[in-house]
C-alpha cells in the first residue's frame, strides 16, 4: 500500500526559503499526478501546486505562483516543494497527495486519495 511521507517543513523568517519532500513508499509514483496542500489554522485546506506523472505539467495557485516550484525525480520516487520568498501567510501544515480521479479541478480534495501526514510551516519572525 502506498505510503506518501513528507518532510522538510520548519521555522523560517519571512523571504526565507524551504524545500518540502514528499517521499512515497509501497508503489511507485512514476504513474501517478501528486499534488501539494495547505491548511492553515481555521481555514479549509487548499490546493497549492500540481504536477503530472511526468513532471511535464505543473500548476500553481495563484497565490503562491512566481514563489513555489514543483518538482519530481521518480527515479527516487518523490515529489518536491520548493518555496521561496516566504510570507506569514504561508504558514499552514503541508501536505502531498497522490491523484487518483482525472477530469476534475486539479484541487479538488476528492480528487485525491492518498495522503501524508503532514509537515509545519511556520512563517514569522
Amino acid at each position: 500500500q502506498l505510503q506518501l511521507v513528507e518532510s522538510g517543513g520548519g521555522l523560517v523568517q519571512p523571504g526565507g526559503s524551504l524545500r518540502l519532500s514528499c517521499a512515497a513508499s509501497g508503489s511507485t509514483l512514476d504513474q501517478n499526478a501528486i499534488g501539494w496542500f495547505r491548511q492553515a489554522p481555521g481555514k479549509e485546506r487548499e490546493g497549492v501546486s500540481y504536477i503530472s506523472s511526468s513532471g511535464s505539467l505543473t500548476t500553481y495557485a495563484d497565490s503562491v505562483k512566481g514563489r513555489f516550484t514543483i518538482s519530481r525525480d521518480n527515479a527516487k520516487n518523490t515529489v518536491y516543494l520548493q518555496m521561496n520568498s516566504l510570507k506569514p501567510e504561508d504558514t499552514a501544515i503541508y501536505y502531498c497527495a497522490r491523484r487518483f480521479k482525472y477530469g476534475t479541478l486539479w484541487y479538488l480534495i476528492n480528487s485525491y486519495d492518498y495522503w501524508g501526514q503532514g509537515t509545519q510551516v511556520t512563517v514569522s519572525s
